[in-house]
């Protein structure tokens, strides 16, 4: 069914107008959460490359023990921001169609 507007332009209609959600705090949550997920996708990739570096012993003992705690202590801060904004680690995961997820690692809640 098409409904013809003032201008002349005819605009499909198939039923009840959909309607965007524009309450604020739904808003903020969205945001908060891509940005989240961007967050948790840079710290896999530094958690990978320190892996690495961990199994190819380029890094001194205080360099293995400062990359750690430093890696410790995001991923608990991560935790924090997601308790913050309501979300859970699981929810910032993106579906990317045929190229799988966008976090490969689903380990947390």
């Amino acid at each position: 069914m098409t409904a013809e507007r003032g201008s002349g332009v005819r605009t499909a209609s198939l039923g009840p107008e959909p309607r965007l959600d524009l309450d604020p705090e739904h808003a903020a949550r969205d945001l908060a959460g891509l940005v989240l997920t961007v967050v948790e996708l840079l710290r896999q990739l530094m958690e990978r490359q320190a892996v690495r570096r961990f199994d190819d012993q380029s890094l001194t003992p205080e360099q293995e023990e400062r990359m750690g705690t430093a890696l410790m202590l995001l991923d608990e801060r991560m935790d924090d921001l997601c308790a913050r904004h309501g979300l859970k680690r699981s929810e910032l995961n993106l579906d990317l169609g045929p190229l799988g997820s966008l976090l490969p690692d689903a380990g947390h809640p």
